[in-house]
């Protein structure tokens, strides 16, 4: 280390007292975080890419330091999937700053790992509060039990109004609609159940038959429409 001919010269000063940093809480815990085996949580967040085309939701599991689960979820761009592919394999046992400095391959999963990293360290994590924190493999169960993302697509045009494309509970096929046109609502099919009733060996009319569910005033629609066709 360089020191500049004006510090050689100062007259050395003692320090005061030294409190260390500010605990945060950190699975139940009071931490004073010095070093990154200090840090523990399991946190969400959203990044973007630059032409905010399409987003991440990153969602990791840190125990001392080290990333042992991580869901990546990505919608609105087609190359954004490959890249979530790449960054599951990368993302597993990097400490959380080596995630930080590392290419996750795509804009919006490297801005969503800095908003993580901030929650993180700062001690926002969703278990900040929850004893020994969340078991490996909490984040599946924001997936439901198909283990699917959950996704909203609707479009809607002031000509013809809007379209149901797909909800939580699945992919939408047809809409309900009242006397007045208004939608009263929807009929969906939980792919992932239709999955595995296919792989369960249901031919795939029957799987989608059982997939199916429906939402709102379903019986009493005055007609149904599909929304991908009119």
């Amino acid at each position: 280390m360089i020191y500049t001919t004006e510090v050689q010269h100062m007259c050395p000063v003692a320090k005061g007292a030294y409190h260390g940093p500010a605990p945060i809480p950190e699975e139940g815990k009071w931490v004073q975080a010095k070093q990154l085996s200090d840090i523990s949580g399991f946190t969400h967040g959203i990044g973007w890419c630059a032409p905010q085309q399409g987003a991440c939701k990153l969602t990791l599991n840190v125990k001392e330091g080290v990333i042992q689960e991580a869901l990546v979820e990505t919608i609105g761009c087609s190359g954004m999937t490959h890249s979530a592919a790449m960054a599951s394999e990368i993302l597993i046992g990097k400490t959380i700053l080596e995630a930080l400095n590392t290419d996750l391959v795509c804009d919006a999963i490297n801005t969503a790992m800095r908003e993580l990293f901030l929650q993180i360290v700062y001690g926002r994590t969703q278990s900040a509060f929850s004893e020994d924190g969340l078991a490996v493999g909490a984040s599946l169960e924001d997936l439901g039990k198909g283990l699917r993302s959950q996704i909203g697509t609707m479009f809607g045009t002031v000509a013809k109004g809007p379209r149901y494309l797909e909800m939580a509970e699945g992919y939408c096929t047809r809409m309900a609609l009242n006397a007045q046109d208004e939608i009263i609502g929807y009929e969906f099919v939980n792919l992932g159940k239709m999955m595995d009733f296919i792989k369960k060996g249901d031919d795939a009319n029957t799987a989608l038959e059982k997939a199916k569910g429906h939402y709102g005033q379903w019986d009493s629609a005055a007609k149904y429409i599909d929304p991908r066709q009119e």
